[in-house]
């Protein structure tokens, strides 16, 4: 197995839907998301593979409720004894209290017929996120609109922004969420993310995007801008 290391100390698990990423904290590991269901092990390879044991995975922050992020949670759980972590909006929905959010428009009715597919094994979080909350040293930045519960992770140490699906990076090419909730909504989480300092992004579909990701993000949502006033 060969490592990715994206960035010193921050990983991405390749071979996982969707990306899956190690943050190395003071010998202890912070997973961002846990891809979908029966990913376990691979995560867990990988980690042997970088000289980690499963009990070094210490937080699993979940960006958001999705089955391809939050899939492998429980049984991530259940193998490292680490504490899920998930946004308050959102916490309900992966542990059943709530269905699950519907997205707007044609999207929402293709999720309509495909949710029965795309059901997450339910796993009770044990924290619960708000905006500016700090996990290790990382800053957790609310970013509704794809879900409401949706989160992105700062790491201000390593100019690294983790952004789960508020924003994807296939060919070049930045793009916005499929399926969102509330897409002004998505539209203000993706203006707020702009606002911060960050050499890096990365998404949780799609490569890392670097140099000056920032600075990408903002000419992204200028243009974005420019497309819907025409």
């Amino acid at each position: 197995m060969i490592a990715t290391e994206i960035a010193e100390g921050i990983h991405r698990v390749d071979g996982v839907r969707a990306n899956v990423y190690l943050v190395i904290y003071n010998e202890e590991l912070i997973m961002i998301d846990s891809g979908m269901p029966g990913n376990a092990d691979r995560i867990l390879h990988y980690i042997d593979g970088i000289g980690y044991q499963p009990a070094a995975v210490s937080r699993i922050i979940l960006t958001h409720c999705h089955v391809d992020h939050a899939g492998s949670a429980k049984e991530l759980k259940k193998r490292t004894n680490a504490k899920i972590a998930i946004h308050l909006e959102d916490f309900d929905f992966v542990s059943g209290k709530k269905a699950f959010p519907k997205p707007e428009g044609m999207s929402g009715f293709q999720y309509g017929i495909s949710s029965p597919f795309l059901k997450t094994k339910l796993v009770t979080p044990d924290v619960t996120l708000q905006d500016r909350d700090m996990v290790g040293r990382l800053t957790i930045i609310h970013t509704p609109g794809h879900t409401p519960g949706s989160v992105s992770v700062h790491d201000p140490e390593k100019g690294v922004l983790f952004v789960g699906d508020a924003l994807s990076f296939f060919d070049g090419e930045l793009r916005g969420p499929r399926l969102a909730v509330d897409a002004s909504q998505e539209e203000r989480s993706i203006e707020k993310i702009s606002q911060l300092d960050f050499d890096i992004m990365l998404c949780g579909h799609g490569d890392p995007v670097k140099p000056d990701a920032s600075e990408k993000v903002r000419q992204f949502l200028d243009t974005s801008r420019l497309r819907l006033k025409s």
